[in-house]
């Protein structure tokens, strides 16, 4: 059986990573209508279009030359046919009723948004980074003013209309751009402004490989924290100043933990300093380059 959203997987010069994510899919309970792979790769790459064969889902592989994250996703809004779209990254695999379950709580009508636990994935390289993860296992509804970033971009489900309402991605956001993180957090902070709400089910499970080394650890925080330092200027106001307290408590809260690292883990600690001095750079940065540009908006296509 078949259900009617498009699922967009997004990849770049990873092809056993994202063929393990799509055969997941496929595999699941429930599978897609239709399963767009954007790929990015500088090589070329296996066509995963006959994976869908068997399931009746209609896989597409689509090639962009520039890379990006955001800008993938943006062209799988694009190329989307269905009236709800679904993201997961290419370094998961889900569990066998994770699609039904992202898409339980969900009607393309409704103002409603869904994402799903991202659970750590077996180590695969020695010393392997452990990933991001979110692991509550209770549901909630979120709506209005937050504290915290809620929405998992590589775990959740988006009505169509809902790009044509609040914007795309902002290219400028996520990996493969000059601020290579936060792409989902603005996303997530846009939807609710708009008057979204986001549903989180914990049983929409997506299980994030553990492929990367340990010392990619301080590079990648380093990496973080410029996106997520660009995510809280674009959206800074004296006026508004709910987002510069945002940025004011991530800060402090990093320099907080700064001592206990020290004492305990000296990697963390390196981590640590290095998303402190990202957020600052991105935050300075955005600010200095990138707010008068203006937001993206869709036109949906075939």
């Amino acid at each position: 059986m078949t259900l009617p959203v498009t699922v967009v997987v997004c990849t770049r010069n990873r092809p056993e990573l994202v063929r393990a994510a799509v055969t997941s899919i496929l595999d699941g309970d429930e599978a897609p209508l239709e399963l767009i792979v954007v790929d990015q790769s500088s090589a070329q790459t296996d066509d995963l279009e006959p994976l869908g064969a068997v399931t009746g889902c209609a896989v597409r592989h689509l090639r962009l030359a520039e890379p990006g994250l955001s800008r993938a996703r943006n062209a799988g809004v694009h190329a989307a046919r269905c009236d709800i779209v679904a993201f997961v990254d290419d370094d998961v695999v889900v569990a066998a009723n994770w699609l039904s379950a992202l898409l339980e709580p969900l009607d393309a009508a409704d103002d409603l948004a869904t994402t799903g636990r991202v659970l750590i994935g077996q180590a695969e390289v020695p010393d392997a980074l452990e990933p991001s993860s979110v692991v509550s296992s209770r549901p909630a509804v979120f709506a209005g003013r937050l504290r915290r970033d809620v929405l998992a971009g590589g775990n959740m489900a988006v009505p169509h209309r809902a790009f044509s309402e609040v914007g795309l991605f902002d290219e400028q956001l996520g990996a493969g751009a000059a601020y290579p993180a936060a792409d989902d957090n603005d996303f997530g902070y846009r939807l609710l402004e708009a008057g979204y709400r986001i549903a989180y089910v914990p049983e929409a499970v997506v299980h994030h490989r553990a492929w990367r080394p340990g010392g990619d650890y301080v590079r990648l925080r380093w990496r973080y924290g410029i996106g997520q330092g660009g995510f809280y200027a674009k959206h800074a106001s004296l006026r508004d100043p709910h987002v510069l307290r945002r940025f004011a408590r991530h800060a402090a809260a990093r320099v907080t933990s700064l001592p206990v690292r020290a004492f305990y883990d000296r990697r963390r600690l390196a981590g640590d300093l290095a998303f402190l001095a990202g957020l600052l750079t991105g935050f300075a940065r955005w600010l200095a380059t990138e707010r008068r540009r203006a937001p993206l908006r869709p036109t949906r296509g075939e």
